[in-house]
């Protein structure tokens, strides 16, 4: 199997790599980035472009790829509407359609949010909502994750110094809230360990599959 990452660099995409990586069955990865990582795991194939754009992503290489693993994204914070919708459903679409060019018959796994919804009066979980409805445009089978708070349990570390703060604060209380919260609590390695069951899973059709936080921890053991 041959796995497209995206959002390597983010909490929840360190964790899903780490999960690739260790897999006993290890599956061929591709990372797509907009800045290379000077530590990237030997045998890890890397596409840089400056932007995830429709022009730069015109002249990759996607080609014999089954699953794109898509955990990229922004925090809401201080983004207007129009800046978190940009950012989030106009890059997903960009990815998918060069994806789908390339593997007509491919498969997207992407991490939303607890709570997504079109009709949601809260603006992230009103775009998170619009994002999860992107790959079906392109005919992808497509499965979306939403999980809720995610503690990471793999050495991940946020690129935001705010929220590294607060795992630091709050890592005893997630851990316990992780195991008596089980539909709002999940771990880096459940989500990575879920994205990468679910890339391997038979599919019928191009629908979409939705994947809540409690089923997620079904896979937090290896």
């Amino acid at each position: 199997m041959k796995i497209l990452l995206v959002g390597a660099s983010g909490l929840v995409g360190q964790g899903v790599l780490k999960v690739l990586l260790q897999d006993a069955e290890r599956p061929g990865v591709t990372l797509l980035v907009r800045r290379r990582s000077p530590d990237v795991p030997q045998g890890v194939r890397v596409l840089q472009v400056p932007e995830l754009r429709d022009k730069a992503l015109e002249g990759l290489d996607l080609g014999g790829i089954d699953a794109c693993l898509y955990c990229a994204g922004p925090l809401p914070l201080l983004l207007s509407e129009a800046a978190y919708r940009e950012a989030t459903v106009a890059t997903l679409e960009c990815v998918s359609r060069a994806f789908a060019r390339a593997n007509p018959r491919g498969r997207m796994i992407y991490v939303s949010g607890a709570g997504a919804d079109i009709r949601s009066r809260l603006m992230p979980l009103r775009i998170k909502g619009e994002a999860e409805q992107v790959p079906g445009r392109f005919a992808l089978a497509t499965t979306v994750l939403r999980p809720g708070a995610i503690r990471p349990v793999q050495g991940e570390r946020s690129p935001h110094r705010a929220r590294r703060a607060l795992y630091a604060l709050a890592g005893p209380v997630l851990s316990v809230a992780v195991r008596l919260m089980p539909g709002s609590f999940t771990t880096s390695a459940a989500v990575g360990r879920c994205m990468l069951a679910m890339a391997r899973a038979e599919t019928s059709g191009t629908g979409m599959v939705v994947v809540e936080n409690r089923q997620i921890n079904t896979f937090a053991a290896p």
